[in-house]
């Protein structure tokens, strides 16, 4: 079959709707997990070999970056399992012979855990580079992350763009201090990257949390990972319970690892049976998964959905309004007020299944959400708007109101704008699941964390989706 994306740039999507969603899902490898198993692999000492490793290009920039510094890195099973060859540790000077002629030249498109790992990883490790990516990435804030190496730096650590933004360019011999400081409000994986950076430094170093830590789920997921490779963790708290500081050492050492199912990915797919009146079933992830947005799952469980938990996986199922069989009668979904700091990256698949409720839903405590692959507050707020409903803005966050019966019931025709990014495509094509004409524009971005989005979903509807361009027609993809 021709891949209607590869087919034509300007490709269109068009989910087609239809009843409640009903079935069971494996979603992709974490790539949270991935590209942090991939780093703490890299720099241990040994070979390490990670299965369900996601297949994306997060994950393929992340490889290509560490290929460049020496590190041997096999695919096996198309890339869903990798072994690697550690370079083992801190090598300062042979790290400067790599990038002797010149700074090695490392592409990251727009994967900011791949950017923010590496800028922290590379300044422990030493030499020289410079991480550029696609103009999005020059206006993604790195500024903290470079302010907190420089202190600790036996070197130079540049954010080249205004507002401490990438490329950044590192001329260094490894770090020299065992204490900084970082802030917390921006992104978690600023935090994350230098957690994972300290062990290749060979020595304990006492980072200090400038602030609120956002997204501490990711935090501990870091600390987690970094343990099954060896490294050590000690953590302190404020008199609030509150991260205020941790300390990190060891020495990493390969191991075999199993990466779990993405979560972020995983909410899509609830949310589809939320919406649809339906029930569906995500594989391989319990209520122990490392990722903290599994969280999602009870989330919709406060908006008036079953929640249940088996070794299988969680499965989310809708309550429909009134007595008829399901395929006839809207699901009945509860507006709520609702913290999604810890699980911002499911703040747009909320937001859609919001349109769907009875009230309006309150989303707090995500005002870094403007500074990652768009501005996934205000960008949101434009696209939903397109369907005639009201969204508001707010500086932590946004209310989203529900639709009316009869704009849901309509097949007005609305375009939307993704702005390249993989979350804003995969949370519009759920309103696709009950709303005829939604028209998703540049679908191919969901290549950067989940490519074969289009097709599961498709496979769990039992439906084909509408692919057209601007010159064609509409047409169906068998």
């Amino acid at each position: 079959m021709t891949d209607p994306i590869a087919a034509a740039p300007s490709t269109r999507v068009c989910v087609v709707p239809g009843g409640p969603v009903e079935g069971s899902v494996r979603p992709p490898g974490s790539k949270s997990l991935t590209n942090r198993a991939l780093v703490c692999a890299a720099f241990a000492s040994g070979t390490s070999r990670l299965s369900g490793t996601l297949v994306s290009e997060d994950t393929e920039v992340m490889i290509e970056s560490l290929a460049k510094i020496g590190v041997a890195i096999k695919k096996v099973d198309g890339g869903q399992a990798l072994v690697i060859e550690g370079i083992g540790g801190v090598i300062s000077e042979d790290a400067r012979r790599i990038s002797a002629q010149s700074p090695v030249e490392m592409f990251i498109a727009n994967s900011g855990t791949t950017i923010r790992f590496l800028t922290a990883a590379l300044s422990a490790f030493g030499g020289r580079y410079r991480l550029s990516g696609i103009p999005r990435m020059s206006e993604r804030p790195i500024g903290d992350l470079v302010d907190a190496i420089k202190p600790i730096l036996d070197g130079e650590i540049v954010a080249e763009s205004p507002g401490g933004c990438p490329p950044v360019s590192i001329d260094s011999r490894g770090w020299k201090g065992s204490g900084l400081a970082v802030s917390g409000g921006v992104s978690s994986q600023y935090l994350s990257g230098l957690m994972m950076a300290a062990p290749i430094a060979s020595q304990a170093v006492r980072m200090e949390i400038v602030g609120e830590m956002v997204s501490m789920p990711y935090v501990r997921m870091t600390a987690g990972l970094m343990q099954t490779f060896g490294g050590q963790t000690q953590w302190e708290q404020d008199d609030d319970g509150k991260l205020s500081a941790v300390t990190v050492g060891g020495e990493y050492v390969g191991c075999e690892w199993a990466i779990e199912p993405d979560a972020s990915a995983a909410s899509y797919f609830w949310a589809a049976a939320a919406i649809s009146g339906g029930r569906v079933l995500v594989q391989g992830l319990g209520e122990d998964a490392s990722q903290g947005d599994v969280g999602f799952a009870r989330v919709l469980a406060q908006m008036g959905c079953d929640y249940t938990a088996t070794d299988a996986g969680i499965e989310i199922a809708a309550e429909t309004a009134g007595s008829e069989p399901a395929a006839l009668s809207p699901p009945s979904l509860r507006g709520i007020d609702v913290q999604m700091g810890e699980i911002s990256d499911t703040v747009q698949t909320l937001s859609v299944v919001a349109l769907f409720a009875d009230g309006p839903t309150r989303i707090r405590g995500v005002g870094h959400n403007r500074f990652k692959e768009t501005d996934r507050i205000g960008n949101l707020a434009i696209e939903l708007r397109k369907l005639g409903g009201r969204v508001d803005e707010h500086d932590d966050g946004l209310t989203v109101y529900p639709l009316t019966a009869e704009r849901i019931a309509s097949d007005e025709t609305v375009v939307l704008e993704t702005y390249n990014d993989h979350r804003m495509a995969m949370s519009f094509a759920l309103l696709g699941l009950r709303i005829a004409g939604i028209e998703i524009l540049n679908p191919a971005c969901t290549r950067k964390t989940y490519p074969e989005f289009w097709a599961d979903l498709e496979s769990l509807t039992g439906r084909a989706h509408h692919w057209h361009s601007s010159d064609r027609p509409s047409e169906s993809i068998a």
